[in-house]
């Protein structure tokens, strides 16, 4: 990569969990060569990233084409970090498939080639969860578009700030048993930081175009496993008893029909069906020069210390904010 190399970057989801994480990595690589629009439907939910240098967020809605053609104009790269884990068949579908296809058409319609996609472990036809069908559905789209196309699959991500790991630690600070659906079901959870830095690698690095890499980190565990060492590293450990699937079933069922965002969905469930870990048959993270943190690493650096996103205010005090 050449010093003069100053991409302008759309990133569809930049506000959101990984998507912190890239911009933060995006501008150690870069500097303030790079300049990156973030569209967020409602500017407020991109607090966490506005004022960095080099980045500007837009009020925007990305489901409407004549907004995401606009937005695309001028790009020389397009990211889509865009996913939802629960929902109705509509919802999975209109963020896992019709997006990719509009996003295709707009790059189409642009010029706009070069498109970095991230889909998840455990894509297939046949897979058992709406979630995971959308997801393979929305790849093959983005497949049959012609362009200069890198997918990545990443595993159950983690990191401070996470909606999974602090969610069963927080739990185990109230409960004293942890009843646990899925509790064997093998997953190997990967670092955020080390997904941002696998999608700053495919940015700088052309040999990525027309692949797909899995992004997993280096160790297997059940769902069991990581809540034990939530409880471990949050200073709060529980017993865990595994649920059998018909009360799996029936949690499942109780948690979808309380206020918010559900825990646990069905569908969730149904997607625990499949091991989320790699096949190794794909290139992975070693092969993007990114050796994995394991997640006993990590916890104890953030687990239970309420630091949200102030690592970014390095960025904010460069930019005088």
């Amino acid at each position: 990569m050449s010093d003069d190399f100053n991409p302008k970057i759309l990133i569809l989801g930049g506000s959101g969990f990984i998507g912190r994480s890239l911009c933060e990595q995006l501008l150690r690589q870069f500097g303030g060569r790079a300049r990156i629009t973030v569209p967020s439907r409602r500017s407020r939910h991109a607090q966490a990233i506005q004022g960095l240098p080099g980045l500007t967020v837009l009020q925007a809605h990305v489901h409407e084409d004549a907004q995401l053609q606009a937005l695309i104009q001028g790009q020389d790269l397009v990211i889509n970090l865009i996913a939802i884990l629960q929902g109705s068949e509509a919802q999975f579908e209109q963020a896992h498939v019709h997006l990719p296809a509009r996003l295709a058409k707009a790059c189409q319609a642009t010029g706009v080639r070069r498109l970095i996609h991230v889909s998840a472990l455990g894509v297939q036809d046949n897979a058992p969860s709406r979630y995971l069908r959308s997801k393979t559905r929305g790849e093959a789209v983005l497949q049959a578009a012609g362009l200069d196309l890198t997918v990545l699959r990443p595993s159950v991500v983690f990191g401070a700030g996470d909606h999974f790991v602090n969610l069963f630690a927080k739990l185990q600070a109230f409960f004293p048993l942890m009843p646990l659906a899925g509790a064997d079901v093998r997953f190997q959870p990967v670092w955020v930081e080390d997904v941002a830095r696998a999608i700053v690698a495919c940015v700088i690095d052309k040999h990525s175009i027309g692949q797909t890499y899995e992004l997993a980190g280096p160790q297997v565990l059940s769902l069991a496993d990581i809540v034990r060492m939530a409880g471990q590293y949050s200073g709060h450990v529980r017993p865990v008893l595994p649920l059998p699937g018909p009360l799996a079933w029936a949690q499942a069922v109780m948690m979808e029909m309380m206020p918010g965002e559900p825990m646990m969905s069905r569908d969730n469930l149904a997607s625990m069906q499949v091991p989320n870990v790699a096949s190794g048959r794909l290139p992975d993270l070693q092969t993007l020069g990114i050796a994995a943190q394991a997640m006993s690493a990590v916890l104890p650096s953030y687990l239970g210390v309420d630091q949200g996103c102030a690592r970014l205010d390095l960025w904010r005090r460069k930019a005088g904010r």
